[in-house]
């Protein structure tokens, strides 16, 4: 179906630490964002979803001017869906109770990270946030590689680094590993009076949280940049791991021989120059061509919106008219 030109679009990316909002026009113009908190559900109430559409729709239509039901398409892109099969159809109702229409679709936020980055174009994208996986697209196929979960797998991710962080400074206070500066850092950024009170805040405090562990991969990445060892090889192995979910996605979508693959990426384990570094070099020799991302994932979650109503936009006028136009650059 087509839209006039007064057709809004909403995009929703929600993840592992918060949850994003923008309305987009049909001319591209970003009307408004919203933040909430993250409505990654699995391990609680799947209640959660609902509260938080509902707090960050009615957030950003207020600063926008705009009704829900004014609404063209939405599209909800939301962490953990499809990962429970008996989920898949509660989920895709909820949006309905907020925006009062069936205008919208739901996917996994992979897909909102894809469009974003690469403009909705054939080609791979991988996700380093609080999880981690891949997403691609060729001749109309999608297919995602990854993101099992922090238990076994989500390599590469800012819980997988951030874990590992942890493992290394047990390692450094019992003498098992030579000091390095995460051991300094990290205590003084978890206020520990005692390198054994870590076990306090990460298991008693914060109950194993995910979110809450996930953003200790910063002080992970800053420790490396002092020039510990340890860390540098744990943000290496992280660049590989996030290639070779990059590989994986793009043999498995066969792409025809000799021809290059577009391949992007998005989340804040990405603004580690060292998982960069590590990521590019793991690819150096494969058949991609390796692109800056265009927009942020919100942002790809409007563009996808729009395709799906029949009006396609162009991700670079989303671009320079976006004040949320890049990713952003924090882990998770």
């Amino acid at each position: 179906m087509s839209e006039s030109p007064s057709a809004v679009y909403l995009g929703v990316d929600g993840g592992g630490t918060k949850t994003a909002f923008a309305l987009v026009s049909a001319a591209g113009e970003v009307l408004a964002t919203a933040l909430a908190p993250s409505c990654y559900y699995l391990g609680g109430s799947i209640d959660l979803v609902e509260d938080v559409l509902r707090s960050g729709v009615g957030a950003v239509c207020a600063s926008a001017g705009v009704r829900p039901e004014q609404i063209a398409y939405a599209f909800v892109a939301l962490p953990g869906y499809g990962e429970v099969s008996g989920d898949v159809e509660t989920l895709n109702g909820i949006p309905a109770k907020v925006l009062g229409h069936q205008r919208y679709a739901c996917d996994n936020d992979m897909v909102a990270g894809w469009a974003g980055s690469l403009g909705g174009v054939d080609g791979v994208n991988v996700i380093g946030g609080t999880g981690s996986m891949a997403y691609g697209e060729y001749g109309g196929r999608g297919l995602r590689v990854g993101g099992w979960g922090e238990l076994f797998d989500d390599e590469g991710s800012a819980y997988w680094i951030a874990v590992r962080g942890l493992n290394t400074f047990a390692k450094m206070s019992d003498g098992r590993l030579s000091e390095g500066p995460l051991r300094k850092r990290l205590a003084e950024h978890l206020q520990l009076a005692a390198d054994l009170d870590l076990v306090d805040v990460v298991l008693n405090r914060w109950q194993g949280d995910r979110a809450r562990i996930a953003s200790l991969a910063p002080v992970v990445s800053a420790a490396a940049t002092d020039g510990d060892g340890a860390c540098a090889s744990i943000l290496s192995e992280a660049g590989q791991a996030l290639a070779g979910l990059v590989l994986s996605t793009a043999a498995q979508l066969e792409f025809p021989a000799g021809e290059v693959v577009p391949v992007s990426w998005s989340g804040g384990v990405f603004a580690s120059e060292q998982v960069r570094a590590a990521f590019k070099n793991q690819l150096a020799d494969a058949p991609v061509e390796l692109r800056d991302p265009i927009a942020s994932p919100v942002l790809g979650a409007a563009l996808y919106a729009a395709r799906l109503a029949g009006s396609p936009l162009s991700a670079e006028s989303v671009r320079r008219n976006g004040p949320w136009a890049m990713p952003d650059s924090r882990h998770g």
